[in-house]
């Protein structure tokens, strides 16, 4: 039996390399907006006050789908971009998130 595509939503924990934060908005500036092209929306994006070992931006997501994001993942645009990212990026974690208040 196939259903409808299960939403997923999905916390994303950045860290800037030193002296790279300004690097790694822009970067995800760029990548952010290709978002939409893959029904996908930001739910949340937010910048730390600096706190050493805090990530400098954390930022939420919801993807119609598994499909959705792995298309996300493999976008051509996305990966054009992977030197920046190398250059900008210390540390990314990722993992699902559910909302529990409504």
């Amino acid at each position: 039996m196939s259903g409808a595509p299960t939403p997923i939503v999905l916390c994303c924990l950045l860290w800037a390399k030193p002296g790279e934060r300004a690097g790694l908005r822009s970067y995800e500036d760029a990548v952010i907006q290709l978002l939409g092209d893959h029904g996908a929306e930001i739910l949340e994006r937010l910048v730390s006050n600096v706190a050493p070992g805090q990530p400098d931006e954390v930022q939420v997501y919801r993807f119609p789908s598994q499909e959705a994001f792995d298309s996300f993942l493999a976008d051509p645009r996305r990966l054009e971009r992977a030197a920046e990212r190398d250059r900008v990026v210390a540390r990314t974690e990722l993992f699902p998130v559910r909302r529990l208040l409504e």
